[in-house]
């Protein structure tokens, strides 16, 4: 398959782009600029120039290929979270980024798939539940754009292509963002995932039929992921921030939630397993 990966030297885009490779596949990224071109070869694909803001740069970038895997995100640094305007690159990336996709995919009668990234935070609070891809949503601040991403590639379906939309679990391990703060009560549950397993989740997904599919580990309470946290940043405890105050706070109240989030639904389509199920030292090992 020729596999058009978007964010290719990303925390995700750069295992994706290596398991598709070792499974023989055709590999290009996304180049916006000439000075990303060295970062992209890096990674074993082929650049190729295209803006994602722009749907005609776009289509003439996606000609030839097959699938595309949209897994571009701009997160900001960790001292610059709590801002939210930090945080109006990233949206601009998932609401206009993804309309200048789905118009360039209509350009291109041989693409066939299209895989847009997600995040599985846009849940509501489900307390002890689990929360499968019909739980309720209650998208809030920065996690609004996630939902609107895929509702823009989901049109796609009615043109014959196969869309699969991914809310991903919190990244946590190797490669992300590292920090021993959890948000809301310590017996509610969290779904975090390696960085790693979720690239495999995302690349499984080529295999999968439309729709919205999960990828997270094994679900755990914020008490145990706080103390892997913890021991990962050489900390006697991870920082918690109570449920009622972090309620208050729109940036922090989407992860403040209790989401015991499943991925059943991508492990029945596609075969796909987390590697590392469950958060422990093991993912803070550097590959």
């Amino acid at each position: 398959m020729r596999v058009m990966v978007i964010g290719a030297t990303g925390v995700l885009g750069v295992p994706a782009v290596a398991r598709l490779l070792a499974a023989g596949h055709e590999v290009s990224g996304l180049a916006r600029a000439a000075d990303r071109e060295p970062a992209i070869l890096a990674t074993g694909a082929k650049p190729v120039p295209g803006d994602l803001f722009d749907a005609t740069s776009l289509a003439t970038a996606l000609r030839g290929h097959d699938a595309v895997l949209n897994l571009a995100t701009r997160i900001p640094g960790p001292d610059e979270m709590t801002r939210k305007a930090a945080w109006a690159p990233n949206d601009r990336v998932r609401l206009a980024g993804s309309a200048a996709l789905a118009a360039a995919v209509r350009q291109v009668d041989e693409l066939r798939i299209v895989v847009q990234e997600g995040i599985s935070f846009v849940y509501a609070d489900g307390g002890d539940r689990e929360l499968d891809e019909k739980a309720p949503l209650r998208p809030r601040g920065v996690t609004a754009s996630s939902v609107t991403a895929h509702a823009n590639v989901a049109a796609l379906e009615a043109a014959g292509r196969t869309v699969i939309r991914l809310r991903i679990a919190n990244l946590v391990g190797s490669g992300a963002l590292l920090s021993p703060l959890v948000l809301g009560s310590r017996k509610d549950w969290t779904t975090a995932i390696h960085p790693q397993d979720a690239a495999a989740g995302a690349v499984a997904a080529l295999e999968a039929p439309s729709g919205v599919y999960n990828v997270g580990a094994t679900p755990v309470t914020k008490a145990e992921l706080g103390a892997v946290l913890a021991e990962a940043a050489g900390v006697r405890k991870a920082r918690m921030v109570p449920k009622w105050l972090a309620s208050r706070l729109s940036l922090a109240e989407p992860l403040a939630r209790s989401q015991r989030v499943v991925s059943r639904k991508l492990e029945e389509a596609t075969g796909w397993r987390c590697q590392l199920p469950v958060p422990g030292p093991q993912w803070f090992e550097k590959s």
